[in-house]
């Protein structure tokens, strides 16, 4: 019995032993973010002399290759690693760095995704604090693509600086519904303005050899059952509402990959969807970059996946197991060469960015530098959209008067959710504190209360001459769904929540939170000049509090420069200049159907603007509206060719006049109505904007162009696209609420 015990003491001790050993190795390879250098050597892999040679080199490579070597090209890292993922965010509170590809005997260098929609997601060992932007509905709020730009290129920059060669963004996904969690990460409800501003994204991004992934694709537009939730549409609805921007965003921007989403699209998940990632994606649009997977619940079917054209599974080896596919290519239903085919076309797109030869001109001191945080205060100043404003604002610089800054929110550090679009800077400013630090300045005297005890707030707004509420969300109300896939399924099995809301999500109720309306009430109850300041990332319902309050101001997730930016904007520094990216209706009913649990859903032609218009609801706050501290003036619409042919360009000029006493910029937008129409289409549709700086008293003469093309309308039967030859509406204006438009017509023959 002795020796027994001896041997099961011995043998589990060597057990203890190899899992320690395991444990170690998982950790070290969680810490070490040197285990691989992204850059080939080219005296082992000499770098190709032009595009056609990134080609053969690939090939060169994959003939190289056995079939375990090419599947290994396929998926990020092997499952037993993915607890680096744990110990990063539990030890290290940090993304680690996920490597994809390295092979060593071919001298193959792995390349190294990061999220970063507001800044870069993961960091290097010695990198606490990275650059963090207002989230991308802010962005899009603000209607500058150059600005837009700028930031991405920042973001790549600091990417760069911190190992990464791969970045998961921009998100593209149109926002239907102001419920959906994730609408802070997208731009906006509009088709064209989210192009505009999917093609601005990836130029900047690419611009510093780093891969541009936009994502999700597709119809990635609800968060509480996105794991399981089955999207239904006819093709017009698909072809003109849904894809457009990420059209755009492939063929303009030209992007290295494209990140599937995880919801099914017409019966088929989109990882195993060969509609969308071969037949469209690749056969219709040209793209020519490779496609990799949501994570974890990205992928369904390693056979059905290769088959439909999906590259590379994230963020471990799951479905993309050597078994599978080696069962795939015995029954016939894949074959090698169908592998060779995926590896061939990764390889090629990442390997140009695998001999960009600047690493060294990437250190740390390039991340969260002056010029970069500087960027993020513009980005919020540009952003905050100006709602209601019954002359309180700019609020006057009078040394000596008592403002009151109320709110749970007013002092917490808040820029946005806490999923993958999640940026940390160790240097965000509150409101409260922009607002105090500006007044060091400006002698105001500066409270701050959290408004938990809503009549102690009332007596404070009493003796204050004035009061900025801070009120809206966190990352607890809405944001990436972390949850599981085994509760959106039994809460999809009863079309409502089941058990515990996980962190996040979607938004049911659109107003604001109960405590933050009685606490709006009752400061308006005690004092006649009140700023609403609104954190979130989507539109509200504002019904039952906006007549009490004076001014409305919608600030966003504004990022680490929110709060100067935020003092900067409330006392007239800077006027502001960001517009709705989308409308707000007054009835929350009028919006499209909505369920966050549900395994089915069908998307209708019809949403946000172009909803409200077909149906004539009333609109509360329209598609493209915000104030300024200015006023401008629209006059002498005019259209170059009046008649075009179908290959033609609408080119159109108008002058806009600054009629204030205050420098400002200003949106023009334009739209095409479609009035005359054979098929049923919207009222209007935007389709050019720009923004531009005014002097007081200043005129300029605007030049808008679009191409006939961008007329057109999708034919299911013939399956192609078709340009009406008919007369046209044209619309030029400050919003897409018709008194802000003048109107003229042209025609195509």
């Amino acid at each position: 019995m002795k020796k027994i015990a001896i041997k099961i003491l011995k043998g589990f001790g060597l057990v203890l032993l190899l899992l320690v050993l395991l444990a170690g190795g998982v950790y070290y390879k969680s810490i070490n973010y040197n285990m691989y250098n992204l850059q080939a050597n080219e005296e082992l892999l000499p770098k190709p002399e032009n595009e056609e040679g990134y080609l053969t080199l690939a090939e060169d490579l994959v003939a190289q290759m056995s079939l375990e070597e090419k599947i290994d090209q396929m998926y990020g890292e092997k499952l037993y690693q993915m607890p680096k993922l744990g110990i990063g965010f539990l030890v290290k509170n940090r993304f680690p760095h996920v490597y994809v590809g390295e092979n060593e005997r071919l001298h193959l260098p792995p390349w190294v995704l990061s999220d970063g929609p507001r800044g870069a997601r993961v960091m290097d060992k010695e990198v606490f604090s990275v650059t963090t932007f207002p989230v991308g509905m802010a962005r899009g709020a603000s209607w500058d693509v150059d600005l837009e730009e700028r930031i991405n290129e920042v973001i790549a920059i600091e990417m760069r600086a911190n190992k990464v060669n791969y970045a998961a963004t921009p998100c593209i996904n149109l926002l239907r519904h102001p419920g959906w969690g994730r609408a802070q990460e997208t731009y906006g409800e509009d088709p064209w303005h989210l192009g505009e501003f999917g093609v601005a994204a990836v130029k900047g991004i690419e611009r510093y050899n780093v891969m541009a992934c936009p994502k999700h694709f597709a119809l990635n537009s609800i968060e509480n059952s996105r794991f399981i939730v089955d999207v239904d549409l006819d093709e017009r609805t698909l072809r003109e509402v849904y894809l457009p921007h990420f059209k755009k965003t492939i063929q303009e921007g030209k992007p290295a990959s494209i990140m599937s989403a995880y919801n099914k699209v017409l019966g088929e998940y989109a990882p195993n969807n060969k509609y969308l990632l071969t037949d469209i994606l690749r056969d219709e649009w040209g793209f020519e970059g490779f496609v990799s997977s949501d994570w974890f619940f990205g992928t369904r079917d390693g056979v059905e996946s290769v088959k439909a054209g999906l590259d590379v599974e994230m963020p471990y080896q799951q479905v993309y197991k050597y078994d599978i596919l080696e069962q795939g290519i015995k029954e016939g239903e894949i074959s090698e060469s169908d592998i060779d085919k995926i590896v061939t076309r990764t390889l090629k797109t990442r390997l140009k960015y695998a001999y960009s030869d600047d690493q060294d001109s990437y250190g740390h001191d390039r991340i969260e530098t002056k010029q970069h945080v500087d960027l993020a205060k513009e980005a919020a100043e540009k952003s905050m959209v100006l709602l209601k404003n019954e002359q309180l604002l700019p609020l006057a610089k009078k040394e000596g008067e008592k403002l009151l800054i109320v709110g749970r929110l007013a002092n917490m550090e808040n820029t946005g959710d806490y999923g993958s679009s999640n940026s940390t800077s160790l240097h965000i400013v509150t409101p409260f504190e922009g607002i105090e630090a500006y007044n060091k300045s400006n002698g105001d005297q500066v409270e701050l209360y959290d408004g938990a005890d809503t009549d102690l707030a009332g007596s404070k707004s009493a003796a204050a001459d004035k009061v900025v509420v801070v009120v809206g969300f966190t990352h607890l109300d809405e944001g990436e769904y972390l949850a599981g896939e085994a509760d959106m399924v039994k809460s999809a099995e009863a079309g409502k929540l089941v058990g515990k809301k996980g962190v996040g999500g979607d938004r049911e109720d659109l107003r604001l939170l109960p405590e933050d309306v009685d606490l709006i009430k009752k400061v308006a109850e005690n004092n006649n000049n009140v700023v609403v300041v609104y954190v979130g990332g989507s539109a509200i319902n504002m019904n039952e509090w906006e007549q009490d309050v004076e001014a409305i101001l919608f600030s966003w997730y504004s990022g680490m420069q929110g709060g100067n930016a935020l003092a900067n904007v409330l006392y007239g520094d800077v006027n502001p200049s960001g517009k709705l990216p989308f409308s707000i209706a007054r009835n929350d009913a009028d919006y499209p159907f909505f369920n966050p649990y549900t395994f089915k859903i069908e998307y209708g032609y019809y949403h946000g603007y172009t909803l409200f218009e077909k149906e004539n609801k009333e609109i509360a706050y329209p598609f493209g509206y915000g104030l300024s501290y200015t006023n401008y003036t629209y006059d002498q619409l005019a259209v170059e060719e009046p008649s075009l042919s179908k290959d033609g360009t609408l080119k159109v000029g108008i002058d806009v006049t600054n009629a204030g006493k205050l420098a400002g910029e200003e949106i023009v937008q334009l739209y095409i109505g479609f009035k005359n129409s054979g098929v049923d289409r919207p009222v209007k549709l935007l389709r050019a904007f720009d923004k531009v700086f005014l002097e007081a008293g200043e005129t300029k003469t605007i030049g808008l162009e679009v191409k006939v093309d961008d007329l057109a309308w999708y034919d299911p039967e013939l399956k192609e696209w078709k340009i009406e030859e008919m007369e046209y509406e044209l619309y030029v204006g400050g919003s897409s609420d018709s008194e802000d438009l003048m109107m003229t017509t042209f025609s195509v023959n």
